[in-house]
């Protein structure tokens, strides 16, 4: 691999840089609500079915007693 100063190496980032589509702030704040709304139904999903686990194992449990 051939060897770049350091000034080059930054003049093509820059420019891959300027290549990028960058997201709006509009598109930037509902993909972040999404993740955000995704998030909070994941986590209640793992809730119930956690309690639904918890309740089945204990009612298991309970038959030997």
């Amino acid at each position: 691999m051939a060897k770049i100063s350091p000034v080059e190496f930054f003049r093509q980032v820059r420019t891959e840089t300027n290549k990028v589509t960058w997201p709006t702030r509009r598109e930037t704040l509902i993909t972040t609500g999404m993740v955000f709304l995704m998030v909070l139904l994941a986590s209640l999903f793992f809730l119930v079915a956690d309690q639904v686990i918890q309740f089945a194992v204990s009612q298991i449990l309970r038959i030997g007693h």
